[in-house]
């Protein structure tokens, strides 16, 4: 297995000259990189106008390996290749090295740049990337890969701190600018300026650096100073991410999970594409930074078990429009008065608290009167608006909040909280909550928890994940007073006053929900319907070997626009889009629907002739499972058109040809499981689609459920704009 790893962008608050001048102060040795011993030049080159320098060495390293396992390879030191390519024109500095010792058992190559701030063109920006891949190694493979990636990650920030010092020499000696490369002939004038000015300046003698000019020395301060805290840290490219914007408002990471999080934000980037209101192809907006890590997080920085975890929730968030529910939810007017909860201050740490008084609340009226369904809806947007708050309190108090904390009275807590119905839709909740807001929960402090609680604990308890149990405080009766209660997590002057404190606290104490607002069975089975899919625009189907998923669109007016967005949810398949002047014999008898549940719709008839009564007007679409496609077709006449979904078959193979494991593969799978797709359509006047006539393409973008065979480099496909 190939391990990677891929550093933030960290950003030194010094000109590119002056980085480079601390740069080259390592070599040949570095006493402050014990592990770096020595380095030799084996190739030189420079151009005519010393703008491009290129040095090549070999670099002598002792890598902390046991004693043994040395004994074992024959070897006492390490030695790397690294090729330094320095473009004084571009004031950028490429660093590619490779391992020359068993280079043919172990690959590890290492890629490290050095280039201008692209908002500061006084700082400079600094880049890593690794990859390591073991091969064999006389049957100590996990042993060499752990004993490698622990000590490069140990010199990864060690590496900065060794240029940050080289930085406060040359000031100590009095340098504090350097000039930038010139071209020849101004070089000289300027060379002949700083020398007629004065005789006295030091210099870098330059053998190193190939300045050719001489170093300004000043009495003046650095513009910017590398520990200083007035810049707010900020990311230097819209792809990447900064190192002080991470530890400013993501936390302190180790460069392990730095790499995770930046390969998956990398890989979403590349996947996440969409198509703006105006029509025009633009990249999605990803998830915000804090929500990829909780899923990192949530999964110990696995980064397939993350990835996958992501992608389920990013699918369901984009079905059932969760991005909105701030906006569009609208509980009922009762639910203010008897859902005891609400948010309250924050805790020690500056989470959001928020408070939920169970035991006083009515779960089977709640149920009764609003639904399982409304009552998840109402869950998830409370988690919406913690999230938010844990972004606000992020800013006012200057440090990375990203999870809030949550005090739950059981006061009150009886039998009738064990009514089956409302566990289910408790258990639901949980699950749901699981899956999707993973670490957001910084603690859950439970009081007055009363003698039915070990029963409700017993059936909740399995379907929490281990890491959310362990936040976990439970106090019984109330021993929730002095040392080791409320007060070490919440300060005393915001404790709410039903427990005690001096706090006035505006959440609802809740109640038995009236009957009046009781609704029947059947009332709450279509108000479930009606609230759960009227906000997702989205519909889903089965597809199967040799039975298609279709759905039929009738264009009244010739000149219009189909326009479509669909995700590939399980499976690969075939997008075709079909014109007919007949009308489907199904649609004529009973128009079908493609419910939530995603059934399978066949449309063309088997006795249809394909050229005569309908015709191919888009070039098939291949779609891999995990792709998200939008796309547009500008009709030309009037009449039926049938948008189909097929289970992409197996390659064609000649007779005299034997088939290759990957066709195997492909045959296996399309036999193996159905598909399904989930998917919008909408028809637009020609006049109403805002989009060029270039704009009108299928974009590939990952952003449904994707598996771990989705390739990343899918590239767009056209959609022809002309029926035939």
């Amino acid at each position: 297995m190939v391990q990677k790893y891929q550093s933030p962008v960290r950003v030194y608050k010094y000109s590119f000259e002056m980085v480079m001048a601390a740069y080259e102060k390592r070599f040949p040795t570095c006493p402050l990189i014990p592990v770096f011993l020595g380095s030799e030049v084996l190739s030189e080159f420079k151009s005519d106008d010393g703008s491009i320098h290129i040095l090549e060495r070999s670099c002598k390293l002792n890598v902390d390996a046991p004693r043994l396992l040395k004994k074992i390879a024959g070897v006492e030191y390490v030695y790397f290749i690294q090729k330094n390519t320095l473009n004084w024109k571009d004031r950028t500095l490429l660093i590619e090295a490779h391992n020359e010792t068993f280079a043919s058992r172990v690959t590890v190559i290492e890629t490290c740049s050095y280039s201008v701030h692209p908002e500061n063109e006084d700082w400079t920006c600094f880049e890593q990337s690794a990859s390591l891949d073991i091969k064999s190694f006389f049957g100590f493979e996990n042993t060499v890969e752990k004993i490698a990636m622990k000590q490069y990650t140990a010199n990864i920030k060690r590496g900065k701190e060794v240029i940050e010092h080289y930085l406060n020499e040359l000031i100590a000696e009095g340098v504090t600018e350097i000039p930038r490369w010139v071209q020849l002939e101004k070089r000289v004038q300027a060379m002949a300026t700083v020398q007629s000015s004065t005789s006295t300046q030091p210099s870098l003698g330059d053998s190193r650096l190939e300045l050719d000019v001489l170093t300004h020395s000043s009495t003046k301060e650095p513009s910017c100073n590398l520990s200083s805290s007035a810049t707010e840290p900020t990311t230097p490219d819209a792809d990447k991410l900064d190192a002080d914007y991470i530890e400013r408002y993501l936390g302190q990471l180790t460069p392990m999970q730095e790499s995770c999080l930046i390969q998956l934000r990398q890989w979403l980037q590349e996947t996440h594409k969409g198509k703006s209101e105006a029509g025009e192809w633009k990249p999605e907006k990803i998830p915000k930074d804090e929500h990829i890590l909780r899923f990192l997080r949530a999964r110990d920085f696995n980064m397939d078990k993350a990835r996958e975890m992501l992608c389920q929730s990013l699918t369901w968030r984009k079905q059932f429009q969760v991005d909105y529910i701030l906006e569009t939810w609208r509980p009922p007017a009762f639910l203010e008065e008897y859902y005891a909860g609400g948010w309250h201050f924050h805790d020690r740490n500056g989470r959001p608290l928020y408070i939920l008084r169970l035991g006083q609340m009515d779960t089977k009226g709640l149920v009764k009167a609003m639904g399982e369904e409304a009552l998840l809806r109402h869950v998830l947007s409370i988690n919406e608006e913690g999230q938010r708050r844990c972004e606000e309190n992020t800013k006012i108090f200057g440090r990375p909040i990203t999870s809030w904390t949550c005090l739950v009275d059981l006061e009150g807590l009886n039998m009738r909280h064990l009514w089956r119905p409302g566990v289910k839709a408790l258990l639901r909740i949980i699950e749901v909550v699981e899956a999707n807001y993973p670490e957001t929960l910084g603690r859950l402090l439970i009081v007055r928890a009363p003698r039915v609680f070990p029963v409700l604990w017993t059936l909740v308890s399995p379907f929490i994940n281990e890491n959310t149990r362990q936040k976990f405080l439970i106090y019984s009766g109330n021993n929730y007073h002095g040392v080791g209660g409320l007060v070490d997590y919440i300060d005393r002057e915001i404790i709410p006053d039903f427990l005690g404190g001096d706090c006035l606290c505006n959440v609802p104490e809740g109640g038995l929900v009236p009957k009046s607002f009781y609704q029947t069975e059947e009332e709450l089975e279509t108000s479930d319907h009606i609230r759960l899919w009227a906000e997702t625009i989205y519909q889903s189907g089965n597809i199967f070997k040799g039975a298609p998923h279709e759905i039929v669109i009738e264009i009244l007016e010739g000149s219009s626009v189909i326009t479509w967005d669909f995700d590939i949810l399980k499976g690969d398949l075939v997008f075709n889009i079909f014109h007919s002047k007949r009308s489907p014999q199904t649609t004529r008898k009973d128009p079908p629907v493609s419910t939530p549940g995603g059934n399978s719709v066949q449309l063309i008839e088997k006795s249809w002739v394909l050229g005569v009564d309908y015709s191919m007007v888009e070039s098939p679409l291949v779609c891999r499972e995990g792709e998200s496609i939008q796309g547009s077709h500008v009709t030309r006449w009037p009449g039926f058109y049938i948008l189909q979904w097929k289970m992409k078959g197996p390659p064609l193979v000649s007779a005299t040809t034997l088939p290759s494991v990957d066709d195997v593969l492909a045959t296996l799978q399309v036999s193996s499981h159905k598909c399904k797709v989930m998917y919008y359509t909408e028809v637009l006047a020609s006049e109403d689609f805002r989009g060029s006539m270039s704009s009108l393409e299928s974009c590939h973008s990952g952003f449904s459920q994707l598996s771990a065979g989705t390739s990343s480099s899918s590239q767009s496909q056209s959609s022809s704009l002309i029926s035939r």
